[in-house]
């Protein structure tokens, strides 16, 4: 048993002592949504402390804690504060998370984040539905030896982010009338923004917005066989793209500002996510 596996099944042993909750979609938080998980029927709730071995979000307005309870009849685990690489850890604690939530029962990862626009014509509080990534700027989540029990030494990633669930989303923001723009999401290590030239350097690359989170954690869900998606809200125009300095405080405050429209999206998508997956069953 390698020791990424045997850290994730101290986690796993940690919190089924406490909590018995199985999801069927796991969701993770970005700026803006920190309170999203409040407004669900919450079945439990465990802070990331209670979890032995856990990495523990430091990031100001991530409360670091996982809900389990059900969006309309849908059972799910939410993850209030994710993870970052540039908190100090190591990758394989980024996404451990992640990995937990599968064990858990989770089949679908919905991952949503703040991220700055860099594809033209992007406005402050856009959302972007991720069809893809690049996560060549950070370091892979699988590097060291590979946990078989969760999936190959050699995963395919020609298709992370589903089609199908791809299309849910599509069809759900149109039908409630949310504009939805579409595109590559690129993650960069942080903590500081990117510069001008790195931003038009990923735009040649093909990248149509940047953060800090979401692709690693993509590509771990992958590694097990979870079915992932994701939404970016875009809290601000990238480096370059925008005239003034970014910082973190107005981010926080455009993702705060078009959370409740966020959040009726994310809902929305959830319940139709869940009708495709037990559909497809």
């Amino acid at each position: 048993m390698s020791e990424v596996y045997d850290k994730l099944l101290r986690c796993y042993y940690s919190v089924r002592e406490k909590v018995s909750f199985e999801p069927q979609i796991a969701l993770i938080l970005g700026s803006g949504l920190g309170d999203y998980a409040e407004h669900i029927q919450v079945e439990a709730v465990l802070d990331y402390h209670e979890i032995e071995s856990f990495p523990v979000s430091t990031v100001l307005g991530h409360k670091g804690r996982f809900v389990f309870g059900y969006i309309q009849d849908v059972p799910v685990v939410i993850m209030q504060g994710r993870v970052h690489y540039y908190e100090g850890y190591s990758m394989s604690d980024v996404v451990l998370p992640t990995r937990l939530m599968g064990l858990l029962g989770a089949k679908v990862l919905f991952l949503t984040n703040a991220s700055g626009g860099i594809q033209d014509g992007m406005q402050v509080g856009d959302f972007m539905l991720i069809t893809g990534h690049i996560s060549s700027f950070v370091p892979s989540p699988l590097i060291g030896p590979n946990p078989d029990e969760l999936g190959t030494r050699f995963p395919d990633m020609s298709e992370v982010y589903k089609k199908d669930l791809q299309e849910v989303i599509r069809t759900t923001a149109k039908e409630l009338q949310i504009p939805l723009k579409e595109g590559v999401y690129v993650q960069t290590t942080g903590p500081n923004y990117e510069s001008p030239e790195e931003i038009q350097m990923f735009k040649i690359l093909g990248a149509d917005a940047v953060g800090m989170s979401t692709a690693c954690e993509a590509m771990a869900a992958n590694h097990m066989g979870m079915r992932v998606c994701g939404i970016s809200c875009i809290s601000n125009l990238a480096a370059g793209i925008s005239k003034h300095p970014l910082t973190h405080a107005e981010i926080q405050e455009m993702a705060d500002r078009v959370a409740p429209v966020f959040k009726q999206l994310i809902t929305e998508s959830v319940v139709n996510i869940a009708k495709t997956v037990n559909d497809a069953c």
